[in-house]
């Protein structure tokens, strides 16, 4: 697309203007609207919106009864015809009819045509002259039409028709000028259109082939060669099933979009994509977009030149340079902002960019995993997210796993958090089967970094040798992921905040009067009605209501929940926390 700058001196260098540079109103009004009709180009409606858009916003632009956008097929595709005008219903753009000689004319010669009367120009059949309603007596009709055109060559055209009067000859040469201006636009827009057509049946097609790959099942007796990552710890099926998908998706150079939530390693598997690929010996560039405003952001993915903007003393490479023949890894992709977004979509497709400040077009060669742990098809619909964009990162999307899923990993990557803490501080802790019986009970919402936290925490609070039960706060009620996780964020808010003060004995009570990880006491509500506890409730336990609960709702879980006031998971949770058996009939 034509940046605003070149944008404006293109429009200025084709109308009159004062001699002290100033630009007049109607000139002002010109400039306006052409830059609505390029934003309108780059937005996020299908094509046929679009051009129909630009016709609409055409009539403020220049004098017309008519204006038709037609863009040509190919192999097979048939062509877009886009119509309207002040005096037509809109219904009758399905119906639109072209004045063919004249399209015929702007098509083979490759430029503008321009009739002041229809009637009398050779270009015009009379089938023509009627259809542009030419042919009553004392109706001169004139007609303007430019090419539209896609790498040097005609693809469509623009042309617009209206009553004609007597010394016009020099608007319809300025409504000229500003038409083929917009003609460009739509060429432009119609050629990015053309490509992200072609590469979304290319890159739908790649992602059921490496799909079809990964749920294809073992050949029997031949075991796949095991997936080793630095990094990466644990044994459990969700993760070797993720580990088998990298060492498939590291083969290819389609582009993955690593899923999940915060804290599940996916830097990690990006890197791990990378080392297991042919690329293993470029760089590997990663970049955070959530943590950079959008000038800085295009500056350090595209590199700036010197005197680009204050503080540029020097040129600079930026990561997509850097990256070139590697692997870059574009970490919280859902957070960059929509108009960063178009920009970051044409070096995704073209692989090619410039500097901040500079002109020179620069080619590279690079694999881009991109990593969320937003909804983006939610955020597509709400338009904060660009279709195209999401088509052109979600080649290859890859589910990480949280950590409640792979629950058999917490004992190994514990102990290597607690070797890494003992290293650091001269230590020589270890877990005692307690402990390990906590750390398996816990949801984890941050994941394998809330579980480092954790045991760092846990480590430099620990009294003797070995960590025990009572170690871990949330044994306490002084964990706030356990409030966050069980109560979620309103009754979150209504909690008061645990106390964290510690005495200066660091004195903990004795391991007998610690039965289990205690939920907090709001989780559960009294039983019946809601706003009318059951009688004799507020002396039940927190075991004792789930267990009433299920009793009384025939051991249905969503029936207890309901009871209890709680969400089918959080049921789940508590039966699971409070070791409860469910009963089967």
């Amino acid at each position: 697309m034509l940046d605003n700058v070149s944008l404006r001196e293109k429009l200025n260098s084709t109308s009159e203007a004062d001699p002290s540079g100033y630009i007049v109103p109607s000139q002002e009004k010109s400039l306006s609207t052409v830059f609505e009709i390029a934003h309108t180009l780059t937005g996020l409606a299908r094509l046929e919106a679009k051009l129909e858009s630009v016709i609409e916003r055409l009539q403020s632009l220049v004098q017309m009864r008519r204006g038709i956008v037609c863009l040509f097929g190919h192999d097979g595709v048939p062509p877009i015809i886009i119509g309207d005008g002040r005096n037509e219903d809109r219904d009758s753009r399905r119906a639109v009819r072209l004045p063919q000689g004249a399209i015929d004319q702007i098509v083979a010669s490759g430029q503008p045509l321009i009739a002041e009367n229809v009637a009398l120009h050779s270009a015009f059949s009379s089938s023509d002259v009627e259809m542009l309603d030419a042919a009553a007596v004392n109706t001169r009709v004139a007609f303007i039409g430019v090419p539209i055109d896609i790498d040097e060559k005609v693809a469509g055209t623009l042309s617009i028709d209206r009553i004609a009067d007597n010394g016009m000859r020099a608007q319809l040469d300025d409504d000229l000028h500003l038409l083929t201006m917009v003609a460009s636009l739509v060429g432009q827009t119609a050629k990015l259109h053309s490509i992200f057509e072609r590469d979304r049946g290319r890159l739908m097609d790649e992602e059921f082939r490496l799909q079809k790959q990964l749920s294809e099942p073992k050949p029997h007796g031949r075991e796949r060669k095991k997936v080793q990552v630095d990094g990466i710890i644990g044994d459990s099926p969700a993760l070797r099933a993720l580990l088998e998908k990298v060492e498939v998706i590291a083969k290819s150079n389609s582009t993955v979009l690593l899923r999940g939530e915060s804290g599940t390693g996916k830097e990690l598997v990006a890197k791990a994509i990378h080392e297991h690929s042919a690329r293993t010996k470029r760089p590997f560039i990663k970049l955070n977009c959530a943590a950079l405003t959008e000038t800085v952001l295009e500056s350090e993915l595209f590199g700036h030149e010197k005197g680009a903007f204050t503080g540029a003393f020097n040129a600079r490479k930026g990561r997509f340079e850097l990256a070139d023949k590697g692997t870059l890894f574009l970490d919280e992709i859902g957070e960059i902002s929509a108009s960063f977004q178009a920009k970051l979509l044409r070096v995704l497709q073209e692989q090619e960019f410039e500097r901040v400040g500079g002109n020179q077009t620069i080619k590279v060669d690079v694999r881009v995993i991109a990593a969320t742990n937003r909804n983006l098809e939610e955020a597509v619909a709400r338009r904060e997210f660009r279709a195209d964009l999401y088509y052109r990162i979600s080649v290859v999307p890859l589910q990480l796993p949280p950590l409640r899923e792979r629950r058999t990993d917490i004992p190994l990557l514990a102990a290597r958090f607690l070797m890494n803490f003992n290293n650091e501080n001269g230590r020589a802790l270890v877990f005692d089967s307690s402990a390990i019986e906590v750390l398996m009970s816990c949801e984890f919402p941050g994941n394998v970094r809330e579980l480092e936290n954790c045991v760092q925490r846990t480590a430099t609070l620990a009294q003797g040798s070995s960590i025990v039960r009572h170690d871990f706060a949330c044994c306490h009620g002084q964990c706030l992921s356990a409030m966050l996780w069980n109560c979620g964020p309103v009754e979150m808010a209504r909690q008061p905040s645990p106390n964290f003060s510690l005495p200066a004995t660091l004195s903990m009570p004795p391991p007998e009067a610690i039965t289990a990880v205690q939920p907090v006491s709001s989780e559960l509500t009294p039983l019946g009605p809601p706003g009318r506890p059951a009688v004799g409730a507020a002396k039940l336990t927190d075991r004792e209501r789930v267990i009433a609960a299920m009793e009384r709702s025939g051991w249905v879980q969503a029936k207890a929940a309901r009871l209890l006031g709680l969400t089918p998971r959080q049921i789940g949770y508590a039966l699971r926390r409070h070791g409860v058996e469910i009963k089967r009939f």
